[in-house]
C-alpha cells in the first residue's frame, strides 16, 4: 500500500525496528485504554513520528466505532498503515501477547492456590481496589461523554434498564444507537467534507477482491475454531460453550470491557456456572494488574470454566485449552474489523449518522458501568446479597457488611483519587494491606 500524506512510507520504517517497538508497547500497556492510547501517542507520534497527529486521531476515531478493545485495534490499524497486513498482525498480537502469558500464569496459580488464607486476603485487597478503579472509570467517561442533557437521559435510562429491568446489554446498545440516529435526524445540519483516501479511491474490482479475501480468511479462522471445538469436544462441552459465548461477546463489546462486564458476569456466573461472583471480581483484579486490554479477563473466566470441567483432559491442560480458545475467538474478530474496514475509514468518519449512534452508545455505556460499580460494591462489601429476580436490583443484607472490605475500599479510593498512585500501585497497596490484616488477625491471641 502507498503511504498516506503526512506519514512515512513503509520503506522508511524497518520492520525489525517496528517489531521491537510493538513488543515494547505490549509490555508497557498498563492503565486501561486511556493509558494505552496515551502510550502509543507518545511513542508513535511524538518520539518515532511514524504517524502524524491527524492520522493518529483519524485511526482512533475509527477504532472507537468498533466492538472490541479500541487500544489493541488502534495498534493493529497503525501497524497496518506502516507495514500492511503483516504489520497489523504483529502490532495487534504483540499488544496482547505479554498480558496473555501473564494471565495464563495468574489463572493457573489462582485455580490451584486461591483457597489458601493469605491468597484470599490478598484478593480481598484487590477487590477493594477494583471498586475504586471502576468508580474512576464512571467519573472519567461520564465527564467526557455526558455533555448534553439528552445524553445524560440516555445514560440514566441505560442504568435503569440493566440494574432494575435486567435488560441484556446487546439490547441496550441497539436502543441507544436508535436514539442517537433519531437525535441526528432532529438536529441534522451540513456535514463536513469527505476526505479523500487512496485506498477508498482504489479500483472497485480490486478493492472488492481484497475485501472478500480478507473476510473469507478471518471469518474462516474465527468460525473454524468454534466449529472445531464443537466437533472435537461436543456441543455441550465447556470448550464449545465458551467459544460460542466469547464469539458473541466479540461483536457486542462496544464501549470497552467495563461496559460488557455486567453482561459477561451475568452469563458466566448465573447461566453457565463457570465461576462465582467473587471469583469474577478476582479475575477483574488480575486483569487490571497485567499489560494489555482489560478484556483479557475472558481468559481467566475461560480457564476456570475448563479447569473445572475439562472433559477428557486433565484440569490444567483443559484450562489452558479453554483460555487459548477464548483468546482466539475474542481477538481474531478485531483483526477482521481493521483489515476489512480500513480502506473505507474516511467514508465511515464522514458518516454523521454513524457518529451520532456511537455518541449515544457511549452515553449508555456510562450507565452500564455505573451498574457494574454498584454490583461490584455490593458483592465486595457484603457477605450476603439477595440475587435479583426477573425484575428488580440485587439487595444486600445489612448485617453482613464486612468492615475490613469497607476499610480497604476507603484506602483504595484515597490512593487512586487523592494520592494519584495509579492503578498498578493502588492494586499492590491494597493487596499488601489485605495480607497484613490477615496476618494481624491470625496472630491475635
Amino acid at each position: 500500500m502507498g503511504a498516506p500524506d503526512g506519514q512515512p512510507s513503509q520503506a522508511t520504517v524497518p520492520f525489525a525496528e517496528a517489531l521491537g517497538v510493538w513488543a515494547k508497547i505490549g509490555c508497557l500497556s498498563f492503565g486501561g485504554p486511556a493509558g494505552q492510547i496515551a502510550l502509543m501517542h507518545r511513542i508513535l507520534v511524538e518520539e518515532k513520528r511514524w504517524v502524524d497527529e491527524p492520522r493518529f486521531l483519524h485511526a482512533l476515531n475509527y477504532c472507537m466505532l468498533l466492538p472490541g478493545p479500541e487500544a489493541q485495534q488502534l495498534a493493529t490499524y497503525v501497524g497496518w498503515l506502516i507495514h500492511g497486513i503483516r504489520g497489523g498482525l504483529v502490532a495487534g498480537i504483540l499488544f496482547v501477547l505479554p498480558g496473555t502469558l501473564v494471565m495464563l500464569a495468574l489463572s493457573l496459580g489462582y485455580a490451584v492456590w486461591h483457597e489458601l488464607a493469605p491468597v484470599e486476603a490478598a484478593f480481598l485487597g484487590i477487590k477493594a481496589a477494583v471498586l475504586a478503579i471502576v468508580l474512576d472509570a464512571v467519573i472519567r467517561i461520564g465527564r467526557k461523554t455526558l455533555t448534553r442533557p439528552w445524553l445524560v437521559a440516555v445514560a440514566a435510562a441505560a442504568f435503569v434498564a440493566i440494574f432494575v429491568l435486567r435488560a441484556p446489554f446487546p439490547a441496550i446498545v441497539v436502543g441507544a444507537a436508535l436514539i442517537g440516529l433519531a437525535a441526528r435526524r432532529l438536529t441534522a445540519g451540513p456535514g463536513p467534507r469527505r476526505h479523500k483516501d487512496s485506498a477508498a479511491e482504489a479500483q472497485p474490482r480490486a478493492l472488492l477482491r481484497s475485501t472478500l479475501g480478507i473476510a473469507a480468511l478471518f471469518l474462516g479462522l474465527w468460525l473454524g475454531a468454534l466449529l472445531g471445538a464443537i466437533l472435537i469436544a461436543g456441543a455441550d462441552s465447556s470448550y464449545a460453550q465458551a467459544s460460542l459465548f466469547f464469539s458473541k461477546l466479540a461483536v457486542v463489546t462496544f464501549g470497552g470491557a467495563y461496559a460488557v462486564l455486567g453482561y459477561m458476569t451475568q452469563q458466566a456466573v448465573e447461566l453457565y456456572g463457570w465461576l462465582t461472583a467473587g471469583e469474577m471480581l478476582d479475575g477483574l483484579g488480575l486483569a487490571e494488574t497485567t499489560p494489555g486490554p482489560l478484556i483479557l479477563v475472558v481468559q481467566f473466566v475461560a480457564f476456570l470454566g475448563a479447569y473445572r470441567d475439562p472433559g477428557g483432559l486433565d484440569p490444567v491442560t483443559g484450562g489452558v485449552v479453554g483460555l487459548l480458545l477464548a483468546t482466539w475467538v475474542t481477538f481474531v474478530p478485531c483483526f477482521l474489523w481493521i483489515f476489512l474496514g480500513a480502506p473505507y475509514v474516511e467514508r465511515l468518519r464522514a458518516n454523521q449518522a454513524l457518529a451520532a449512534a456511537l455518541q449515544a452508545i457511549t452515553a449508555a455505556v456510562v450507565g452500564v458501568i455505573l451498574n457494574l460499580a454498584i454490583w461490584f460494591a455490593l458483592h465486595v462489601l457484603f457477605a450476603e446479597v439477595r440475587p435479583a429476580g426477573a425484575i428488580g436490583p440485587p439487595l444486600p443484607l445489612p448485617a453482613s457488611l464486612d468492615p475490613l472490605a469497607l476499610g480497604l475500599g476507603a484506602v483504595a479510593v484515597t490512593a487512586l483519587f487523592a494520592l494519584k498512585l495509579g492503578v498498578p500501585k493502588t492494586l499492590l497497596v491494597c493487596a499488601a494491606l489485605g495480607l497484613l490484616a490477615d496476618w494481624a488477625l491470625t496472630i491475635r491471641p
